[in-house]
């Protein structure tokens, strides 16, 4: 348990530091991103930004994770982060097309930036991303580990705006400058398409895309005292919690001991298989049940 509570205390930790490094160097890219004329950095500034929302959330989902289920929400506080996901999503998505629209004149008149400031601050964000990245890249919880995924994207980033700048540096081929903005716009828009989709996948209950249900049904007939079943339905609280519901039809004869045998297996082979929570009820063959 105290193992338990110090790596939850390290999680929040960890992204508390990501969230207010990143939150800072985005202010600081702004303003740089208007000082060195470069649309390429404001994309990046942008894309930082959502980011630091998005850590900020999972700071805040961190904490708010510790409150235990009460009557207001029997399942507990772990949505939150979906409506994280939503509203940083819709961040991204308005800086993305403030970017292209910004990039799209330049790219048919193309405005030299000032590279030497691109260059210090492509550094600047390679070394502020990549020290946030690497504590979390040690992380235990999902939280850290999706927030790590995000901060490597913000590295890659960087490492291209720098490559940009360093070839409009020497090659006076400023045009790179706002094609370099559009495609990291591109790929910002791709990464919150699948956000999107994964967050309206468990908004409206759909089967975890790590889950098989086919194996689950083969494993559930396994069960010696198990007939059949029906009305099985699994879905995720967060992404990562999931949740499964199952009718399990037995003989008449089964004694409340058998019965809590057949449970116990059923719920030892389906987190086996990836289900957190599992809530069974037993019928008989001749019962007639209304499916849900």
């Amino acid at each position: 348990m105290a193992s338990h509570s110090h790596h939850h205390d390290h999680s929040e930790g960890n992204i508390k530091v990501a969230f207010f490094l990143n939150l800072l160097f985005s202010v600081i890219e702004i303003a740089g991103g208007f000082l060195t004329n470069s649309v390429a950095i404001i994309s990046d500034a942008i894309h930082d930004l959502g980011d630091s929302f998005t850590l900020g959330i999972s700071w805040y989902f961190a904490k708010a994770s510790r409150k235990k289920r009460d009557s207001k929400f029997s399942y507990g506080y772990k949505r939150l982060t979906v409506i994280g996901a939503l509203v940083s999503s819709i961040i991204l998505v308005i800086g993305s097309i403030f970017v292209v629209l910004e990039a799209i004149p330049r790219l048919l008149n193309p405005v030299k930036p000032d590279t030497n400031g691109m260059i210090i601050l492509a550094i600047a964000g390679l070394l502020v991303n990549g020290f946030a990245a690497y504590r979390l890249s040690k992380g235990h919880s999902i939280n850290e580990k999706a927030v790590f995924t995000h901060l490597l994207e913000d590295v890659l980033g960087w490492a291209a705006t720098m490559v940009g700048a360093i070839v409009i540096h020497f090659f006076d081929l400023p045009i790179i400058d706002p094609a370099l903005s559009v495609l990291i716009a591109i790929f910002i828009l791709y990464n919150v398409y699948r956000n999107l989709r994964e967050s309206f996948q468990i908004i409206l209950q759909g089967t975890p895309s790590n889950i098989d249900l086919q194996k689950i049904h083969s494993s559930l007939l396994e069960i010696n005292g198990i007939k059949n079943f029906h009305d099985c339905h699994s879905w995720t609280m967060d992404g990562s919690y999931h949740i499964l519901s199952v009718h399990l039809v037995v003989e008449k004869d089964k004694t409340l001991m058998q019965l809590e045998s057949i449970k116990l297996e059923a719920k030892s082979k389906l987190e086996r298989l990836g289900i957190n929570h599992t809530t069974i009820e037993f019928e008989t063959e001749d019962e007639v049940c209304e499916p849900c």
